[in-house]
């Protein structure tokens, strides 16, 4: 860590107790307990069922010699421990984040969007890798939390880092971009993900463009051409470069918006941009689409496209998982589902050689446009003709869904994942293909050790 005490008075005020020299370094910063080392520098959070400022005893015995703690904290910390009084762990944790991000010279890269955030952001890790080592958001670190831990552990010899950024509501997007003031950032697309949060898809477009919030004065905001409500929304609160790309074959909301500044074409499972061959790394034209807005961030930092012949990316368990499992083809984006996700998977089902099947269940957070927008995903794996189609849902929505997909030959609703094996027993064969995809509190992943049986 780079920081010194002394940035910490200047930013908090004097410490409460214990004195700074002001040529000391500041140590680790760690809010887990369990992994406090001699020399660290604690930061207890506080959650709806935990109090990290119930631990603060333990300091003296780990060795920890400096911390922070919340003003409203009613009892005494440990004599020995340097520490300072915030109104807001959480606020002092991110802005320790932004002060370490400060002190780095590389490039900072924010992505968020409605669907396709962790795809796009492990694209752009790989496309960025001709550059060196990329510290990049692991997991499900995108939040208030997750966001300045990523920061806080990259180093000086990191080629770029690259930042994913998740919302729960208005604001919080806005928080994370002032913690990492980006130096590009990317909008992957504006759908429906989060409409029972946040009322209406114009709300989630603000919310979205408040990546800008902190971007850097002379960077870059890179999106998707041809939608008008993204247009709109960020020209309202950025007045700064921006990037548009574009597949060929995508029809643009109005011929009045801006052009594309970077164009490509799916051909097989090639992208072709700028006369350049790019084998497609993750299967579906949806996909194709990230790796335009990757290619658009590695080209302004200096990565030539043709440098990206051989990008390779690791997905996580239940995103982009090809699995071959019982002689069956299985697609796992068991993982989380928005609407849009949900109709970009249909299609790259309905790509697939040989008989297609789908096991869907439901989308979370959709609010008063829930029942609407799981009939429009039933209506399209209908007018797909699926061979199958499982609903995983005893609800309402479950309902909708059956009658919109009633046209199917197999058609079958089921309240749990492991019940949908039992009508797939009935209908596949080896050689089938599968798809299972559902929001992340369905647990559709349950169904997986299941099907090898079938």
């Amino acid at each position: 860590m780079t920081l010194l005490l002394q940035q910490l008075s200047d930013l908090w005020g004097e410490p409460l107790a214990g004195s700074v020299e002001p040529s000391a370094r500041l140590g680790r910063i760690c809010t887990d307990s369990r992994q406090l080392s001699p020399g660290d520098f604690f930061v207890p959070l506080v959650g709806e069922r935990f109090d990290g400022h119930r631990f603060l005893d333990q300091l003296p015995e780990k060795g920890v010699a400096a911390a922070v703690v919340a003003d409203n904290w009613g009892h005494s910390v440990p004599p020995g421990v340097t520490y300072w009084c915030v109104e807001d762990t959480l606020v002092a944790y991110q802005q320790l984040a932004c002060l370490h991000r400060r002190s780095l010279a590389q490039p900072l890269i924010a992505v968020t969007g409605s669907a396709g955030k962790t795809t796009t952001r492990e694209l752009i890790r790989a496309a960025l890798a001709p550059l060196g080592s990329i510290c990049a958001s692991e997991g499900n670190n995108n939040n208030d939390v997750g966001v300045p831990l990523t920061v806080l552990k990259s180093v000086g010899d990191d080629a770029a880092l690259v930042i994913e950024m998740g919302m729960r509501g208005p604001g919080e997007i806005a928080r994370l971009s002032r913690c990492c003031e980006p130096d590009v950032a990317v909008i992957t697309n504006i759908g429906t993900a989060h409409i029972g949060r946040l009322g209406s898809r114009e709300a989630i477009a603000a919310a979205k463009c408040e990546i800008t919030a902190a971007v850097k004065p002379d960077g870059l905001v890179v999106i998707p051409a041809g939608d008008a409500l993204l247009e709109s929304s960020l020209a309202s609160v950025w007045s700064g470069r921006v990037h548009r790309v574009r597949l060929a074959e995508d029809i643009p909301s109005s011929s009045e918006l801006p052009p594309a500044d970077l164009m490509g074409s799916v051909v097989a499972d090639q992208l072709l941009v700028d006369g350049v061959s790019l084998p497609l790394p993750l299967e579906g034209r949806h996909n194709a689409r990230n790796l335009l807005l990757a290619v658009a961030v590695a080209r302004e930092l200096g990565v030539d496209t043709a440098q990206l012949r051989s990008l390779q990316v690791a997905m996580t368990g239940g995103r982009n998982q090809r699995l071959q499992q019982g002689g069956l083809t299985v697609l796992d984006e068991t993982y989380n589902a928005s609407p849009e996700a949900m109709l970009a998977a249909l299609d790259l089902l309905a790509s697939q050689s040989g008989r297609r099947f789908a096991v869907l269940g439901t989308m979370l957070e959709l609010g008063d446009n829930s029942l609407e927008l799981h009939r429009q995903v039933a209506s399209r794996a209908a007018e797909l003709k699926l061979d199958g189609l499982v609903i995983v849902d005893a609800g309402e929505e479950g309902r909708v869904m059956q009658e919109a997909a009633s046209g199917l030959k197999n058609l079958a609703r089921v309240a749990t994942p492991e019940e949908a094996a039992s009508p797939l027993k009935d209908w596949l064969n080896p050689g089938d293909v599968v798809l299972l995809k559902a929001s992340r509190g369905v647990a559709l992943e349950r169904l997986l050790p299941k099907l090898p049986m079938i």
